[in-house]
């Protein structure tokens, strides 16, 4: 009997490759910031073993055939993950968050990215302190976020809207915990655990400014259908913390994470 050929060893180095068609025996043009990551960042070289993935194509073993400044191509070898099933590689649940201030709005990106979520909605609100974000920058994190671990798909950073814009179109069947921190809300992982229909359902959460919403925010947000206010427990987070925390709760009781490492 032949011998089983064995798994590709995995590089360490993991490039997305969104614009591009992955398939055996392509070589694939990247960007000009991959090639200074691969030239100067990480000191490789023609030969040397990197993987390039996107969510149609799945994630591949190629090497790197040229490498010069500002330019770099890889040639494609053999596929070493599937794309996921539709419709996503990673639940469907949306983080709409007010931005925060400095460097903690680039982690709540990142970290997000790396939890699960499938989009990432900037949302500007009474008491928001930020009203500018730069979403170049922060889809930059969210790439490089999914590059470490080891997601197939990268969630798109939307512009920045009014909160009350956002309500107004939100799209039918899909539900919004409201992370409400005045007190009086049910726990959230009471709120998940209570009614099954969150694992099925297309979801987001919703985190406030450093100040929290506004009481009028707050009124008009419990009087929809599709809204859920849930609370985060009894001490006040800040609004990057409130963010990952419910982010991990929903994921651990409703999302994905009763899953296995690895497993489609």
């Amino acid at each position: 009997m032949p011998t089983a050929k064995p798994p590709a060893a995995k590089p360490k180095t993991r490039l997305y490759a969104d614009a591009a068609t992955l398939a055996a025996g392509l070589t694939v043009e990247l960007s000009p910031a991959q090639a200074h990551q691969l030239r100067n960042v990480l000191r490789l070289a023609a030969g040397d073993a990197v993987a390039l993935f996107n969510r149609r194509d799945g994630e591949w073993l190629g090497r790197i055939a040229g490498l010069g400044k500002g330019w770099a191509t890889v040639e494609l070898a053999e596929r070493m993950r599937p794309p996921a099933p539709p419709p996503h590689p990673s639940p469907d649940l949306w983080l709409v968050f007010a931005p925060v201030k400095g460097g903690r709005v680039e982690a709540v990106v990142e970290k997000a990215t790396e939890l699960g979520v499938s989009a990432l909605l900037p949302v500007l609100t009474e008491r928001s302190v930020v009203d500018r974000v730069n979403v170049e920058r922060l889809a930059a994190h969210a790439v490089e976020a999914a590059e470490q671990c080891e997601r197939l798909d990268v969630p798109p950073v939307h512009q920045p809207q009014r909160l009350d814009r956002l309500i107004a179109s939100w799209p039918a069947g899909r539900r919004l915990l409201l992370c409400d921190e005045s007190g009086a809300a049910p726990p959230l992982a009471q709120a998940l655990l209570a009614d099954p229909a969150w694992r099925s359902a297309p979801a987001a959460v919703l985190t406030g400014p450093e100040g929290g919403f506004a009481e009028t925010e707050l009124d008009a947000l419990r009087k929809l259908p599709f809204v859920s206010s849930v609370g985060l427990g009894p001490r006040v987070l800040r609004a990057d913390t409130a963010a990952l925390a419910a982010l991990s709760v929903y994921q651990a009781l409703a999302g994905d994470w009763h899953h296995y490492r690895g497993a489609a």
